[in-house]
């Protein structure tokens, strides 16, 4: 009589679940995405569907909630914070959890002689989660970091555009304006707007993990910016001196500067 209760009451004899110590190793190494996924196993395996798929979901949101509040702390607070520190801290609100939803459970089914699995199997899973996490952290990380250095480029590019746009706009003037009208827009306006632009580019060149196609755009564009400035001081000269004998040189300037912008329309 007493083996045919034990029969009845061993539920769990044909299936292999993952113990509250197994769990506990896999989150140390996974974090609450590996927690998540063995659980939801053994409630899986325990025809309780339901609940498993709850259980992941709730290990990926945890998973993302804990590295997205570790991201919005301040790195220097983050730094005092001793490493093991939260990983013992879910790790045993995990060991909680699993105590509390299928703990009774996995202490019959160990009583009765029943198979789990290996600790070295979950250990495999923490270390799987572990690399997920780490791929999506440092995705994130690396996308950001590109959305910040873009976003300071198009800035200071922008303001370099527009003072192209605005000093080009001197070669109409010459057939419009005086020679000292010309003089004194070359001098407050012209050469200091493009000389601040080569500015804006070796500023730009000190911007830390520039991509290679910003790096060769960046060298197109201060070799335009040079040329501008031979092309504007070279006027101003001619203007000021009120001849056309360095219209051969401005030329050819000219003619590197178009060779600079078809670079640039590559």
């Amino acid at each position: 009589m007493a083996e045919t209760e034990l029969e009845i009451t061993n539920n769990t004899k044909n299936i292999k679940l993952y113990s509250s110590k197994a769990i506990s190793g896999a989150t140390i190494l996974g974090g609450p995405l590996a927690a998540g996924y063995l659980i939801s196993q053994n409630f899986k395996a325990l025809n309780k569907p339901n609940e498993g798929h709850k259980s992941l979901i709730i290990g990926i949101i945890a998973t993302i909630v804990l590295f997205g509040g570790i991201f919005m702390i301040p790195e220097k607070i983050v730094t005092k914070i001793p490493n093991q520190l939260l990983p013992l801290i879910y790790t045993g609100i995990t060991w909680t959890i699993v105590e509390w939803k299928q703990g009774d459970i996995l202490k019959i089914h160990k009583e009765n002689g029943n198979s789990f699995f290996s600790g070295w199997k979950a250990a495999g899973i923490g270390v799987i989660s572990l690399l997920i996490i780490g791929v999506v952290v440092f995705g994130y990380a690396y996308l950001s970091t590109n959305d910040e250095l873009y976003e300071k480029y198009d800035i200071e590019l922008s303001q370099f555009s527009k003072n192209e746009d605005e000093t080009l706009v001197f070669y109409k003037h010459l057939s419009t304006e005086t020679n000292r009208s010309l003089l004194q827009e070359l001098d407050e306006k012209i050469i200091p707007k493009w000389k601040e632009n080569i500015e804006i580019i070796n500023n730009l060149n000190k911007l830390e993990d520039l991509p290679s196609e910003l790096i060769n755009q960046n060298k197109i564009l201060l070799k335009y910016s040079t040329f501008r400035v031979q092309a504007f001081e070279l006027l101003r000269i001619a203007i000021k001196e009120d001849t056309d004998k360095y219209n051969q040189q401005i030329e050819e300037i000219h003619i590197q500067i178009d060779k600079e912008l078809d670079k640039l329309n590559q």
